[in-house]
């Protein structure tokens, strides 16, 4: 069926869903799940006049490091849980994009023949439509995506 599950994970209650769906599929399959999760370009704006202007400065390194280390912590405990179930599994951490692009890039660099992910992330909980990242991945992606609510 699919040799490759590729699901996407931001943390959010609804990434959960998503890994627990893409584990049961791959469970039945004897699939290959590789789990995902992407830091997004971190900037710091200005403030005062230069933040009227638009101005943005790097991050501090702790920022950057702080972002690393709590997307690793994510992808460890989500492939904990995928051991834990007797799933082969891989995790994939891309820096500095956006979630939709890293998605998309990271099914195609893979192989993978399925995505899960959920229907909303963190930033988008309240929202009854589908989140924006989510959208771009179905408008985007040349493989089959699962959306879980």
């Amino acid at each position: 069926m699919y040799a490759r599950i590729l699901v996407a994970t931001d943390g959010s209650d609804l990434a959960g869903r998503a890994l627990d769906h893409a584990l049961q599929l791959a469970l039945m399959a004897g699939s290959e799940v590789i789990i995902v999760t992407i830091t997004e370009p971190a900037v710091m704006a200005a403030g005062g006049y230069a933040a009227a202007a638009g101005a943005v400065f790097d991050p501090m390194p702790e920022v950057i490091e702080a972002q690393q280390k709590a997307a690793n912590d994510l992808l460890a405990a989500a492939a904990r849980k995928a051991e834990a179930a007797g799933i082969r599994a891989r995790t994939v951490l891309v820096e500095n994009s956006f979630p939709s692009d890293g998605i998309i890039a990271t099914a195609n660099q893979v192989g993978a023949e399925l995505i899960v992910m959920g229907s909303h992330g963190r930033a988008g909980l309240g929202r009854l439509l589908l989140g924006s990242q989510t959208n771009n991945v179905l408008a985007h992606s040349k493989i089959p995506v699962l959306v879980t609510r």
